[in-house]
């Protein structure tokens, strides 16, 4: 993946963060909940959620939106993946599995449980973050070397 760092703006980048800060304190102060999106994904494919439907699908169309909200005031940034479909589709899988055997992904652990310093988020974290180096450093520099 290669980032335009040419035409990168802090600024778009702040209010991004401020963004995704706002919608998780949103949901954790009206409803309670945290903005795991695996979490939220998952619940919407379980069949006992009644009730609980409309806020997750809500946060998700949101997620969907916000590109083409973004796309009215700026054009989207040029971003080009290096990888090829079949290695996205497995690294999505690899993400998925390793989101359920974290109990959470890196919004939900990487945002709101690192900002309410819980230390299981902590870890979980840390561990996402490393697995991403030892990843990239393998792929990089032994396989494709």
């Amino acid at each position: 993946m290669t980032i335009d760092w040419q035409h990168f703006s802090p600024y778009e980048a702040l209010a991004g963060g401020l963004l995704i800060g706002l919608a998780s304190v949103m949901l954790i102060v009206l409803l309670g909940k945290i903005a795991g999106i695996s979490s939220i994904v998952g619940g919407l494919l379980q069949p006992n959620m009644a009730g609980q439907r409309a806020w997750r699908v809500a946060f998700i169309l949101g997620l969907l939106l916000a590109p083409s909200l973004y796309r009215l005031f700026s054009p989207y940034p040029t971003v080009q993946i290096e990888a090829g479909t079949p290695a996205l589709v497995v690294a999505g899988l690899l993400v998925g599995i390793g989101t359920r055997y974290g109990s959470g992904c890196t919004s939900g652990h990487g945002i709101c449980g690192i900002s309410r310093l819980s230390l299981r988020s902590i870890v979980a974290t840390s561990c996402f973050i490393l697995a991403g180096f030892v990843t990239v450093y393998v792929l990089r520099h032994l396989i494709v070397a």
